[in-house]
């Protein structure tokens, strides 16, 4: 799974826009405006979703999961939840 704070994150650091990223997944420039826009969870068809997933990591991207622990010693980027207790 993939939220559209994780893509706009991946594009930042990436330094390219929403043009960009559209052009090297093959998919729409409104298709990656609605994925950022997401609140949360990206809502898309799987094919869209690989396409997108696929050419950040091709990018270099590594996307972290909930609770994953990173597997590369690169930079990175993870949204903490509120403080619990």
């Amino acid at each position: 799974m993939i939220t559209g704070a994780q893509v706009r994150a991946a594009r930042a650091l990436l330094g390219i826009d929403q043009r960009r990223l559209a052009e090297l997944s093959g998919l729409s420039l409104p298709t990656v405006q609605r994925m950022e826009a997401s609140d949360g969870v990206v809502r898309s068809n799987v094919d869209s979703l690989m396409k997108l997933i696929g050419a950040l990591e091709s990018a270099g991207i590594e996307l972290i999961g909930e609770n994953a622990a990173s597997a590369g010693g690169g930079r990175g980027v993870r949204l903490r939840g509120p403080p619990s207790g």
